[in-house]
């Protein structure tokens, strides 16, 4: 069994408040993640962690075998690449400049873009819709524009493992599955690892292997998609009455909410 991400113990405070307690995971390579759980619960500061975002009060958390804590900034960014749940950037670079940013880490230090890079930038901002936004600023765009957009530099970093924090909260029901299926297809065709936080419990039906249920910065539940998802686990995380059935046109779990 090949471990990315091997996490023990994790513990993290604001100010006296404790957000993440006594947390303890392994995650796998090659599979697509879901993390779940009521606002304000950890799921976010759990990311800020694994990307070294934050660093916790306690416990460890081991990347490829190694202490998280020992890799560099810039080994770090040609090993994970995040989207975040916002993405503000207050100066006029225009799309492909933004996209370009994710090859950074393979550009040596005043050297311009290759042929390879501008390659790369121009496949993916087609393969994501917005190659017809490359010379507009990126201070013009919608936030959902924007939020392809940060999809899009994550994907030109071709990192192994692609870290989604709600990235497609401000995206419609087309865009959010197209990014989801571009995702998707990273970890069935390139064995990539793609690490979820998501709101919709349907969509992370659809398209995660394995969910994370999270409650009180611990993990109340995990398990492979089709057997942890279930009314007890949404009623002991959520405290919601919910039926859940296996739907044929999906080819996933999906769930309905009582009123």
């Amino acid at each position: 069994m090949n471990m990315t991400f091997e996490i023990e113990k994790l513990l993290f405070f604001y100010e006296d408040r404790r957000v993440i307690d006594d947390l303890t995971i392994d995650i796998e390579t090659g599979k697509f993640y879901g993390i779940i759980g009521p606002n304000g619960c950890g799921k976010t500061t759990l990311i800020d962690l694994i990307t070294k975002h934050k660093n916790p009060v306690s416990g460890n958390i081991t990347y490829k075998g190694k202490d998280l804590s020992l890799y560099s900034k810039k080994e770090l960014s040609m090993e994970i690449a995040l989207v975040p749940q916002n993405f503000y950037i207050n100066f006029p670079f225009t799309v492909e400049e933004i996209v370009m940013m994710g090859r950074y880490p393979y550009i040596p230090r005043f050297s311009v873009p290759s042929p390879e890079d501008y390659r790369i930038v121009y496949d993916i901002m087609k393969q994501t819709g917005i190659y017809k936004f490359k010379d507009r600023f990126i201070t013009e765009l919608s936030s959902g524009e924007r939020q392809r957009i940060a999809f899009a530099r994550a994907l030109a970093q071709d990192t192994p493992i692609l870290i989604l924090d709600e990235a497609t909260s401000n995206l419609d029901v087309n865009y959010s599955l197209n990014l989801l299926n571009i995702a998707a297809q990273r970890v069935s065709k390139e064995k990539k690892t793609v690490i979820a936080v998501l709101q919709d419990i349907n969509l992370a039906a659809i398209y995660c292997d394995y969910l994370l249920f999270i409650k009180q910065g611990s993990i109340a539940a995990h398990g492979n998609t089709d057997e942890i998802l279930n009314q007890n686990t949404l009623q002991s995380v959520f405290n919601v009455d919910t039926k859940v059935y296996f739907e044929p046109y999906s080819d996933s779990m999906q769930v309905v909410f009582k009123k």
